[in-house]
């Protein structure tokens, strides 16, 4: 069974987060900046009909479409347009696709899943012996997944992926409020050598969209001060 293009995006974000997991913890070179690393002001996207991929300012990443807001530590690297690069590369024209209702086969051609943010601590290429804490935001068409009509619903398949990564789940998933927002969020984590990768993922609905917003840290009060940097306009 095939999972859809969040898989992708999931896998690759993993990849990145423990890529060079030190057997040292020198000081790596210093490694080349790419054309997304920087946290400068940048013009939106646009994806669809009704949805944009949100600007960066200040450290801050804005998606009026979506009226949510994310802090990006400071000192972070970006590496949004790498992960839809490859997203794209590893992709298959057609293939099939894991479902809440079951298994079906997607039109050949059609993305269905964008990365609008992926940070890292540091750079994924650089050694050290820590986890490289990150935050990826994605959306993926509703239209993916027939009869999706809760976010609770997504983590079905979500979860598969997290458990073909090596994690596992520390509660079911639940309900939480950020602002005026009501997201469901879903814990995890992972054994990784000596120490622990921890993921909380947060979902909700919007303009035929599943948007995710996963951040990954090497302690819960990582984990939760990333949280905390989600925000919601209110009335939005």
């Amino acid at each position: 069974m095939r999972f859809s293009s969040w898989y992708v995006m999931f896998a690759l974000m993993i990849a990145f987060a423990i890529t060079g997991a030190a057997q040292t913890s020198q000081k790596p070179a210093a490694q080349p900046e790419s054309s997304s690393s920087r946290q400068k002001k940048t013009a939106p996207t646009r994806l669809g009909a009704d949805i944009d991929a949100g600007t960066i300012a200040n450290g801050v990443y804005r998606n009026r479409a979506l009226a949510m807001t994310c802090k990006i530590p400071a000192g972070w690297v970006l590496r949004t347009d790498e992960m839809n690069a490859r997203d794209e590369g590893d992709s298959e024209p057609t293939q099939d696709k894991s479902s809440p209702q079951g298994t079906q086969r997607s039109t050949e051609g059609t993305r269905s899943g964008r990365v609008l943010l992926a940070a890292f601590s540091r750079p994924p290429e650089a050694k050290a012996a820590d986890v490289n804490s990150s935050i990826v935001i994605a959306v993926e068409s509703i239209e993916t997944y027939p009869g999706l009509k809760e976010a609770a619903q997504y983590f079905g398949p979500l979860t598969e992926v997290a458990k073909a990564q090596g994690f596992t789940v520390d509660e079911d998933p639940y309900e939480i409020a950020i602002g005026a927002k009501v997201v469901v969020r879903g814990d995890f984590h992972k054994d990784v050598g000596s120490r622990v990768m921890r993921q909380s993922t947060l979902v909700f609905l919007a303009r035929g969209y599943a948007v995710s917003i996963t951040v990954i840290g090497g302690t819960e009060d990582e984990v939760e001060d990333l949280v905390e940097g989600v925000g919601f306009a209110v009335g939005k």
